[in-house]
């Protein structure tokens, strides 16, 4: 089945119907139906806003129908989706906005406290507005997250228009919009998902439409997913696992999609027992908050079918708890990256030490290699497959890089294969960390710290955290006749870095360990504060 996405829509709505394709908690409640009426009708507004084949449209937006709806109809207008994290600034937004030469803009309005367009334009005028790249924006639709009052505007050349008032551009337009759906090809680019490298410079990953069907398929088929399916999405949409493994393999399924906005564990178990929800994936920090949680005795969570983890180590522990204490049937672990979304992942039936020291077998059509093993087996991961992405967007050197000229996509991580094909990840090549499910480059911290005034060198290393699973610490040496307190440190990365990346504890030093070529020794900063 070669699909493209806006196939695909059609497709669910022929298949699903009057099924529901998306019950937002205290939002929305729509049908597969529904969900293709109003995905052409935004395509179409996308059109009458000048919006051509081929254009990047962002999405800065929380988990709502919102994002879904944009998502699809970005597809279907024959446009390439570029999904922002909730969690960036301003000046990390644009920077994406920017390189991805966005020509439109979904944005949140009023959430979290912050305003999200207005921290685009503070950003935009910092940098001069005539190398920010929000001039090339033609259109940007404010997002109704809390009531903020906004209404149409114009802003050098670009045209603000709140939700509603943009889904009503698109009424009459659905020819045009099924005739833009039609044109597009499984192979052309569906979206563009940024990820860090360890220079900490963000990189585009591009993926065609068939490429992103066919890993939601897999892990679809993995997790025996079908239409009889509730998935709670708490894996954020901008990020593969929340898009591709969440709303595209609802897409293909005719699971009901039940987004929930922030996470929240109290909240997300009263979800479970309302809703009747029976996929829950997530990062393990997700279940063990659960777990752990006073409310969870009282609460109905005996319709959770399936959990699936990963991005992190799985205690065995852990993995039983889910199943006796959480009532899941099956738990699964996989592992994934940006360039390639799932490359391996267990199956129902796998033993539970199986499910919690590996993270399970090739899918996707994906080859998984170890690359110049040592004693033990372990060397780094190489996968080569037809799902893998694109290239980097405007970096052939970066490309080059990360796919050898046999086609191996050199990952970066450090793991073995057992007889099976079971993949185990042991370390990592890079010195990046996840932190609540996110992952965070140390690199791009210390570039932060370097512009705070005194500092002389800054390390960075991921240190375990019960809640999150690894969080920042930051060792700092200070420049001569300068004295900073943790609380310097902490204040100049606010603004400047998402909330994820910023250390959560800092330790003065007069001096980095260093080997003979005067790199720091990470691995001796992981000892010591071990």
């Amino acid at each position: 089945m070669n699909l493209t996405i806006p196939a695909a829509v059609d497709r669910a709505a022929r298949l699903f119907g009057e099924h529901t394709a998306v019950a937002e908690p205290g939002g929305p409640r729509l049908s597969y139906t529904e969900v293709r009426t109003r995905v052409q009708r935004i395509a179409g507004a996308f059109i009458e806003a000048g919006i051509e084949p081929g254009d990047r449209i962002a999405i800065w937006s929380p988990n709502t129908h919102h994002w879904v709806l944009g998502a699809l109809g970005a597809s279907y207008a024959g446009a390439t989706l570029v999904p922002v994290n909730t969690r960036f600034t301003g000046p990390e937004a644009l920077d994406v906005i920017n390189r991805s030469r966005a020509r439109a803009l979904i944005v949140a309005g009023a959430f979290l406290g912050t305003d999200r367009l207005a921290a685009l334009r503070s950003a935009a005028t910092r940098e001069e507005a005539a190398s920010s790249g929000l001039g090339r924006l033609k259109l940007v639709v404010r997002v109704p997250i809390e009531d903020d009052g906004r209404a149409r505007a114009r802003s050098a050349g670009m045209t603000v228009l709140d939700w509603e008032e943009f889904e009503l551009c698109g009424e009459g337009l659905d020819e045009l919009a099924a005739d833009r759906a039609a044109a597009v090809e499984p192979d052309d680019v569906s979206d563009i998902l940024f990820t860090s490298g360890t220079t900490g410079r963000s990189k585009g990953a591009m993926s065609a439409h068939r490429q992103s069907l066919d890993v939601a398929r897999a892990w679809a088929e993995c997790g025996e997913v079908t239409a009889s399916d509730r998935y709670l999405v708490l894996n954020p949409f901008f990020h593969s696992f929340g898009y591709k493994a969440g709303i595209l393999v609802c897409l293909l399924t005719g699971a009901t999609i039940v987004p929930q906005l922030v996470y929240d564990a109290e909240q997300a178990m009263r979800l479970i027992a309302t809703e009747k929800i029976t996929v829950l994936p997530g990062a393990p920090t997700i279940y063990q908050t659960m777990l752990d949680h006073p409310a969870r005795p009282n609460l109905d969570l005996s319709t959770l079918r399936l959990a699936v983890t990963g991005a992190a180590v799985v205690p065995v522990a852990l993995v039983e708890r889910m199943q006796v204490e959480l009532s899941f049937d099956t738990v699964l672990t996989a592992y994934g990256l940006t360039e390639a979304v799932v490359v391996t992942m267990c199956r129902p039936g796998d033993d539970p030490k199986i499910v919690a020291t590996t993270s399970g077998r090739a899918t996707a059509g994906f080859d998984v290699s170890i690359a110049s093993p040592d004693a033990e087996g372990a060397g780094e991961i190489l996968v080569r497959g037809p799902n893998m992405m694109l290239g980097y967007l405007d970096d052939a050197i970066a490309t080059s890089e990360a796919i050898d000229a046999d086609g191996w996509l050199h990952t970066g991580d450090v793991g073995t294969l057992d007889r099976s094909g079971n993949l185990t990840i042991t370390d990592r090549l890079k010195d990046m960390y996840i932190c609540g499910g996110f992952n965070v480059y140390p690199a791009e911290v210390e570039q932060a710290l370097a512009r705070l005034d005194g500092v002389a060198e800054a390390a960075v290393i991921g240190i375990p955290d019960h809640r999150l699973g690894e969080v920042g610490k930051a060792f700092i040496v200070t420049r001569p006749g300068h004295v900073l307190s943790e609380d310097d440190v902490l204040r100049h990365c606010e603004g400047r870095l998402a909330n994820f990346k910023i250390p959560r504890q800092v330790e003065f030093t007069t001096q980095l360990p260093r080997n003979a070529s005067g790199k720091p020794l990470k691995r001796l900063l992981r000892e010591e504060s071990s």
